[in-house]
């Protein structure tokens, strides 16, 4: 299959989380939404993550048609979404009825939006056979996607209202349904001689430790995802630097993803992680403790191409090895659900609780909260985690 073809997805996916990200609780905010109203709304998007990727990974191993359940979970998406241009204004009269109906929205459209990301990442794995080590430049696509979106976002919100966000989501679902219809469905057979060989994997102690440790990954990323770029506006950033700042990030994961094919030849994977984890110690307590200093703050947004990028592309490495073919679906599933599903949505939960019961004197404590997460994952990591060999996967250890 081309490279280009697997590449767009990724594009138009990240895209519509470089409009999200940085943008949506924003747009929130300007609406009247509380700081626990807006923590809740994030929490929904990541809890449905927590279902919807093991329910496509399911429905995948089950059809054998993966990119056809991507297909229609990406449409629904699309269509869910529209109500959303019906949602009552703040001076309507109906306010008190507003969260309850973009809650609804937003745990329709997130539930079949949020469950294919991980589909996706198994058809482009499976799609490379012996090619794997391209992951990293194809997944590179969603960051340039990323950060074409919040450049040209924050400078249109500069000038403009927040409004046309909903457009823009809308769009971009829409292209992300139209680039799935340019990639070919694989050729998969049934297998019933490893179908049971998942719930031995479940119970070993390397893949529970990886799972804790990836949710509690997430779980620190919790208030960046859902109350960085009103943190950075409260300290006086402009719309425009915190587009730029979210888009720096990424430009950095950008630059390690074309490397982590490279990284992953010469470094294990527990010490990819860790060095990760490390990153993401001292990269929450910069943003909690100097949020004044622009330099500081540029080079935390750096440090996420190490809390970020080397720690997903080591994870589905990881996820790659240990679950094999026959279950590389349900295990990329698996991992997306704890961690960005579980461990994002309990990260969203308590930094909402955090944020509205703390004064702003104190919101450092969130992020302190954030490091040591991140240290207690560092800890797992190291002890408790493997290489992700199995002798069940030869098939897709040949460069062992």
């Amino acid at each position: 299959m081309p490279v280009w073809r697997l590449s767009s997805f990724y594009f138009f996916y990240f895209a519509l989380l470089g409009a999200m990200m940085p943008f949506w609780n924003l747009y929130l905010a300007e609406q009247g939404y509380s700081p626990r109203e807006i923590g809740a709304l994030g929490a929904i998007m990541m809890c449905t993550k927590l279902f919807s990727p093991y329910l496509l990974g399911w429905l995948a191993d089950i059809t054998l048609q993966p990119m056809r359940v991507i297909r229609w979970n990406n449409f629904v998406a699309f269509l869910l979404f529209l109500p959303i241009f019906l949602l009552p204004s703040d001076d309507s009269g109906a306010t008190e009825n507003r969260f309850l109906y973009l809650a609804l929205i937003m745990t329709g459209f997130t539930f079949f939006w949020n469950g294919v990301i991980a589909q996706y990442e198994s058809v482009t794995l499976l799609s490379l056979g012996d090619r794997f080590k391209q992951y990293g430049r194809i997944r590179a696509w969603g960051s340039i996607g990323f950060i074409a979106a919040v450049s040209v976002l924050g400078w249109v919100f500069e000038n403009t209202q927040l409004d046309s966000l909903l457009f823009v989501v809308a769009v971009l679902l829409l292209c992300i349904w139209l680039s799935s219809l340019g990639t070919g469905e694989l050729a998969m057979q049934p297998n019933t001689e490893h179908r049971h060989g998942i719930s031995q994997l479940l119970y070993s102690k390397p893949v529970l430790a990886f799972f804790f440790g990836c949710f509690l990954v997430k779980f620190a990323h919790g208030p960046y995802y859902t109350f960085y770029s009103i943190y950075l506006d409260a300290y006086g950033y402009s719309k425009i630097s915190i587009g730029m700042l979210w888009g720096g990030g990424v430009l950095a994961e950008l630059v390690l993803f074309f490397y982590m094919g490279t990284l992953l030849q010469r470094f294990s994977l527990r010490t990819l992680m860790v060095f990760s984890l490390g990153a993401g110690i001292l990269r929450w307590a910069i943003i909690g403790f100097f949020p004044q200093s622009f330099t500081l703050i540029v080079v935390a947004q750096i440090a996420h191409a190490f809390t970020f990028a080397s720690y997903h592309a080591t994870a589905v490495e990881w996820v790659r090895r240990k679950f094999g073919v026959h279950h590389q679906g349900q295990g990329q599933a698996l991992y997306s659900a704890i961690s960005f599903g579980a461990g994002g949505a309990a990260g969203s939960i308590v930094s909402g609780l955090l944020w509205t019961d703390l004064p702003s004197s104190q919101w450092q404590l969130t992020w302190l909260v954030a490091s040591a997460a991140s240290f207690v994952g560092l800890v797992i990591f190291w002890r408790y985690t493997d290489t992700g060999y199995t002798g069940a996967n030869d098939e897709l250890t040949h460069d062992k």
